[in-house]
């Protein structure tokens, strides 16, 4: 006689456990002390199975019945399928669910690439996720993210802000993560490949850079100095121009980092945007600037080049040689980032070298297969000539 709820609602313990059959291989266990446990008697490859269904009442009569009416049509397939081991994988990829959130992938892949990042790079990229992509779709389990939800959720709610160059590099970075999610197994797709050209995007703008006609009077101003610039900050503008240098480089540039004897600047990996060690030929003249420079701070016992005014035990602000660009009264044509643009454009159509040396000069990765095989001397002997070059010519210019 199949169960009723009256009839399982009203079982009482016994001495020992006993069971009330429903049918089909279903039954109601009850124990000893009184709790209810559903289970289900079934034939797999020949061998007696038992698959446990849930507690009763939290799982009613009804659902008991299409529990096991679902594990039926299982061992119905072809081949067919045990229902144990379906209940078991299911409860696993549910466990991946929880534990490969979106925010949890993102943290391993940032973990993983981070040492191979400059520290300012690897910061921004976490700020990025925790203020922009956390808050929406932290949570969700990575495999289970679409594009709709990614684009509606967090991308667009970005776009609305204004911020349009932030909710493009959020996009890239949401597919970087979802692309080692992939190769992971954490998931199977990338929602972030769907949304090309779903956000709007504004005109590319370039560092601001003078035209190579506007060095002279550019070069005659840092020259005469009538703004009146500390002489330590007129330095690190000349050397921004002779070795175009990121303004990142310039502020932290240390002492121990140079070898005068050998006219070569090594910058460590930690400071280089790609976090990989750098070389740069110094021409006669940048050679000349540090040992000007050296002579003014070497009693401050300070390890950077150009130390902070204030705090020579600190490194210069990133804005000092923008706002003395602003001094010069260039300030609405120029930053300090525009110098590489100008040597890059200068020195590949004005003095004929390759773009190869001038792209390994600017630490830039190469296109190509070979991009990634970096050597840090590549180019060196053509380089330590070309840096003169360049000097040269900026003295002749002014």
């Amino acid at each position: 006689m199949k169960l009723s709820d009256l009839k399982c609602k009203s079982a009482k313990p016994r001495n020992k456990q006993y069971k009330l059959f429903d049918g089909g291989g279903l039954y109601l266990r009850v124990r000893a002390n009184g709790s209810k446990l559903w289970q289900m008697k079934y034939r797999y490859l020949n061998k007696e199975k038992t698959l446990s269904i849930g507690q009763y009442p939290l799982i009613s009569l009804a659902q008991a019945r299409q529990a096991r009416d679902d594990a039926k049509r299982l061992l119905m397939q072809n081949p067919p399928i045990d229902p144990m081991a379906h209940k078991a994988e299911n409860k696993r990829q549910a466990i991946r669910k929880v534990e490969n959130t979106f925010k949890a992938v993102a943290l391993e892949w940032h973990a993983l690439n981070k040492d191979r990042w400059s520290d300012n790079y690897a910061y921004k990229i976490q700020k990025g996720l925790e203020l922009n992509v956390f808050p929406h779709i932290g949570s969700r389990p990575i495999a289970e993210i679409t594009p709709p939800e990614l684009l509606n959720d967090c991308l667009k709610k970005i776009e609305k802000r204004g911020s349009l160059d932030i909710a493009g590099r959020t996009r890239q970075i949401c597919g970087q993560v979802f692309r080692y999610g992939i190769q992971t197994g954490k998931c199977e797709w990338n929602p972030a490949e769907n949304l090309r050209g779903a956000l709007k995007t504004r005109k590319t703008k370039h560092f601001r850079t003078l035209n190579i006609k506007e060095v002279p009077d550019f070069l005659k101003a840092l020259e005469r100095n009538e703004a009146r610039l500390f002489e330590r900050t007129r330095r690190a503008v000349w050397l921004s121009l002779y070795t175009f240098c990121r303004p990142v480089e310039i502020r932290k540039a240390r002492w121990e980092d140079f070898d005068f004897d050998e006219a070569l600047w090594t910058i460590p990996a930690e400071i280089m945007k790609m976090r990989r060690e750098h070389i740069v030929p110094l021409s006669r003249q940048a050679l000349a600037v540090l040992e000007e420079q050296k002579k003014e701070v070497e009693i401050l016992n300070t390890p950077w080049v150009f130390p902070s005014q204030v705090r020579p035990r600190e490194p210069m602000s990133d804005g000092t040689v923008n706002k003395a660009i602003k001094r010069l009264g260039f300030g609405k044509d120029m930053v300090a980032h525009g110098f590489r643009a100008l040597a890059r454009t200068t020195i590949r159509e004005k003095l004929h070298y390759d773009s190869e040396a001038i792209e390994c000069q600017l630490a830039h990765k190469a296109a190509g297969p070979l991009g990634e095989a970096y050597n840090r001397t590549q180019f060196l002997d053509v380089r330590k000539i070309m840096m003169q070059d360049w000097s040269d010519y900026l003295d002749a210019l002014a």
